[in-house]
């Protein structure tokens, strides 16, 4: 066969389908528990290590509400599962967390509003498929929370997997460079609303998206002390914590930070001083990590809020089988979505911390919004199928997308046997839900209500 570079789109669509010989389509509806599966909770408390002592009873608490909690922040569950699940062998950067409140909108350079995966912590080189699966339970599970039919909810599966397969053979037809400036931009959301309702909801959740930035957090975030702004406790999400030792290290912490930025970038963040710097609470998976909330100005004015969080090996990485060139962990998080991302935050950069704890630094909010409701099928469907075409672009832009489209083909297997797969893996999440909630119970694991 000729080398990578001489192939042409048919070697490349043909390569593909002779995969189907070693893994057909349909076994990707398999799943069963390896023989040897570990134990769901003692997983997540393995993930402890590292973690702010104080705050992983909050990290349990929220996983504990339902299965979809749980399932959001049980990435290291799934990627120990995941990993003795068929795949065909081609690699992609994945998304490592790739559930369905991990895509929103958010922000552009240029300041647009853009929809696409947004949460990038677990980003690593690693099968195309695993993405796949994990978004596909995740619709299972969210379908469930908000009370929809099963069947509806399968048929979404179904339809969110036809729109990849669909998407990414129109991306192998693309050169690198269209495939790169491919987006979903909020023109695109209007224009595919099917009705004057559709139409009104979506720009009303668009004037949401260009709501949240840095200005709106001032009133509830900062005060003004003397000259300075100050960031508001808001416990136990937002706190001081070692401010002196921390403000200390802050403009240490920005001089490293600005290394890992374009030198327009370093000339921009300059031009502000370091006013104030807090603890926070973010996620559900993420509780525990180290995150914080830094406050810059202009001579006490212009505010610009960064967040600075922490960043640990991927989950994917013990079973992905790769290694790639990248040893700091904040770097590979800024790589991995600006690969992954059609835009990216102008402000996303890395550095390191005190201890050599690694850390990633994009802005605060920023456009930021996900869609977490659900009330009928059809809303569910439209959100999940644009959820499949950013990610078939960002596999597009990583791997063989023709390789894929080639294996896929232009059937239903595939989609057929990913939504099986789904139904079969959120019954086991729910599985892995009553263990984590009897383990709380028993008082094996400390948690906390929020609620409460």
């Amino acid at each position: 066969m000729a080398k990578g570079s001489d192939l042409t789109l048919a070697d490349r669509l043909e390569r593909g389908r002779a995969l189907r010989s070693n893994v057909p389509r349909t076994a990707h509806a398999d799943w069963a528990p390896a023989p040897k599966r570990k134990d769901p909770v003692k997983v997540l408390q393995a993930g402890n290590v590292g973690r702010i002592e104080a705050l992983v009873p909050i990290r349990f608490g929220r996983m504990a509400k339902t299965p979809f909690t749980f399932y959001r922040g049980a990435a290291a569950v799934m990627a120990a599962d995941l990993s003795h699940t068929p795949s065909n062998g081609l690699i992609v950067q994945a998304s490592g967390d790739n559930h369905l409140f991990n895509f929103g909108l958010f922000a552009t350079p240029e300041r647009n509003v853009v929809f696409g995966m947004n949460d990038f912590d677990e980003t690593f080189p690693a099968p195309w498929e695993w993405d796949v699966k994990r978004l596909a339970a995740s619709i299972v599970l969210a379908g469930r929370d908000s009370n929809l039919r099963p069947s509806d909810v399968r048929q979404v599966v179904v339809d969110c997997v036809a729109t990849y397969r669909t998407r990414i053979r129109e991306l192998a037809e693309l050169g690198p460079l269209d495939t790169w400036y491919d987006r979903i931009d909020s023109q695109r959301l209007l224009d595919d609303a099917t009705d004057k309702d559709a139409r009104r909801q979506r720009e009303k959740i668009e004037a949401q998206a260009r709501s949240r930035v840095g200005d709106s957090l001032i009133p509830k975030m900062v005060k003004q002390d003397g000259q300075h702004m100050r960031i508001i406790d808001q416990p136990p999400l937002l706190f001081h914590q070692d401010t002196e030792d921390l403000m200390n290290q802050a403009q240490h912490f920005i001089d490293d930070y600005c290394a890992s930025l374009a030198g327009d970038r370093q000339v921009l963040v300059r031009r502000y001083r370091v006013e104030d710097v807090a603890a926070k609470v973010v996620g559900v998976g993420s509780v525990g990590t180290r995150c914080l909330a830094l406050l810059l100005s202009v001579d006490g004015a212009h505010p610009l809020f960064l967040q600075i969080k922490e960043a640990n090996r991927s989950v994917l990485e013990p079973y992905a089988g790769t290694s790639p060139q990248i040893a700091h962990q904040g770097e590979r998080v800024v790589v991995g979505q600006r690969l992954l991302q059609p835009a990216s935050d102008i402000f996303l950069g890395w550095a390191t911390g005190r201890a050599g704890r690694d850390f990633y630094v994009r802005q605060l909010r920023d456009m930021k919004l996900s869609v977490t409701l659900f009330t009928r099928a059809v809303m569910l469907r439209n959100y999940c199928n644009y959820c499949a075409v950013a990610l078939a672009r960002g596999h597009a832009n990583t791997g063989d997308a023709a390789g894929i489209a080639g294996y896929l083909g232009n059937g239903s297997a595939f989609d057929d046997a990913i939504a099986e797969f789904a139904v079969n893996y959120a019954d086991q999440t729910e599985l892995d839900h009553g263990r984590l909630v009897e383990a709380i119970r028993d008082g094996r694991v400390e948690a906390v209500d929020e609620t409460a």
